[in-house]
């Protein structure tokens, strides 16, 4: 019997064993979300912002969350545990074709904050059912999971699998995919926060979704950023005046214009990297046509958008 092998094909079943010619790895970083922990539209707003959206839901507006592949591994992992969880678990098996039942290689915390775990729920047994879905956090995120319902339930069920991170200490997800997870200073009721250096083979990005203001860190952002190629920054908020100039120490978080001030001295390729993302309900950002929109994009700043994607 003859048997002829098509080259597309074999290409597919390389990538998709994990037996990708080492000319041809690659490690992929997707947005699967850009959106606040609350959603857009947000729970009982009835402003401009949301009004129309509870008529005719946004299909791109997700809460923030980031899908990491290396396509020379077969594996693929999940950044983020959040509300829109299921649909973002289909995007990443739609670009990532080899993961097992649709469930990632592992799902990496950031905080106890809503919109970043709250997700987990619909591995439980009244949803997914998933088995020992191995799940990244924190020491103090790792107690909060394992000794406050519902949470315990899925560690005691097998659901999940917590797995220990610490403080700037480099975990292995493929040979050529490391995270290393790094603390910020943020309201942390339930947990510790951290942002995430994520190195791929070739480049590396880092990935801060929630801070309180810059100046409460003892890390230079504008040194960390000159150690990576992409910054996926906190841009909860555009100014004071979007929150009706609300005490921001509830609600802690850089504005963008205080970032972009901060970062106005950078040269243009430094603040390329800049990718600004987690936007409230109310961040004119959500717009790409607004005029906070074009603002940033002419100081030389990037605003993430559902699906953007950067190789690693």
């Amino acid at each position: 019997m003859k048997i002829t092998f098509n080259a597309l094909g074999v290409f597919l079943s390389l990538l998709y064993t994990g037996l990708m010619p080492v000319g041809l790895s690659a490690q992929r970083l997707i947005v699967l979300g850009t959106v606040q922990d609350a959603g857009a539209p947000h729970i009982g707003c009835t402003k401009p912002c949301c009004r129309a959206l509870f008529k005719k839901p946004d299909p791109g507006r997700k809460v923030v969350s980031l899908g990491l592949i290396d396509e020379r591994y077969g594996k693929a992992f999940l950044v983020e545990a959040t509300p829109d969880i299921a649909a973002q678990l289909e995007a990443l098996k739609a670009r990532a074709p080899f993961l097992a039942g649709g469930i990632p290689d592992g799902i990496l915390l950031t905080h106890a904050h809503i919109g970043h775990y709250a997700g987990l729920m619909y591995l439980g047994r009244e949803a997914l059912g998933a088995r020992q879905a191995p799940v990244f956090a924190m020491p103090r995120m790792r107690a909060y999971l394992e000794n406050n319902g519902p949470w315990s339930q899925l560690v005691g069920l097998g659901n999940i699998a917590l797995r220990s991170l610490q403080g700037s200490q480099e975990i292995v997800l493929t040979p050529d995919l490391k995270v290393t997870p790094f603390l910020v200073p943020h309201r942390d009721e339930f947990s510790e926060t951290v942002g995430f250096r994520i190195c791929g083979k070739d480049k590396a990005a880092i990935f801060l979704p929630d801070i309180d203001k810059w100046e409460k860190w003892d890390t230079d952002i504008t040194a960390l950023l000159a150690t990576v190629d992409y910054a996926f920054l906190d841009a909860t908020f555009f100014d004071a005046a979007e929150i009706g100039y609300r005490d921001i120490r509830e609600i802690p978080h850089p504005f963008v214009v205080e970032s972009m001030a901060k970062f106005k001295g950078l040269s243009p390729r430094e603040k390329a990297k800049i990718h600004f993302i987690h936007f409230n309900h109310t961040n004119p950002l959500l717009d790409p046509n607004s005029r906070a929109t074009r603002q940033v994009r002419k100081m030389g700043f990037k605003v993430s958008r559902i699906y953007d994607e950067v190789r690693l």
